[in-house]
């Protein structure tokens, strides 16, 4: 079997719940159902139509925007397992 490792591409994303919510996400019609009860136990979650369909993202979780404009949602664990910080 063969093994392939990902080409470096930059991405935009932003921690649900920690980062400000950045205009790309707050005008994305992709976005919906989008919840964010501070007052209750600091709750925040959103719903994502991605690629694969309709996938929740919940506080913690990072919110990416892929180089064809694509959203989807990824685990804190494996977004910082896969990405680095570019500073520019």
């Amino acid at each position: 079997m063969a093994k392939f490792r990902k080409k470096p591409v930059e991405i935009v994303a932003f921690r649900l719940g920690y980062d400000v919510e950045p205009k790309w996400f707050i005008e994305n019609d992709r976005v919906c159902n989008f919840i964010q009860e501070k007052c209750i136990n600091g709750y925040v979650s959103c719903d994502l139509e991605t690629l694969e369909g309709t996938m929740r993202a919940n506080k913690g979780d990072y919110i990416i925007q892929g180089v064809k404009g694509e959203i989807y949602p990824c685990k804190a664990d494996i977004f910082e397992m896969t990405y680095e910080r570019v500073d520019k």
